[in-house]
């Protein structure tokens, strides 16, 4: 008869992945709020 070793858990190994993806969406919202501020900047200097 066959004994299985129980896997490792998931949630253990996925921790790194989740810290790199968390990373990712901060730097891309602080990223796309930067873009969104110079675009109103530039709007608002036409129209100066």
């Amino acid at each position: 008869m066959t004994t299985h070793r129980a896997s490792e858990s998931v949630a253990a190994s996925a921790q790194p992945v989740e810290r790199t993806v968390t990373a990712a969406l901060v730097l891309a919202v602080v990223v796309g709020s930067g873009w969104v501020a110079g675009m109103l900047y530039t709007v608002i200097q036409w129209q100066s």
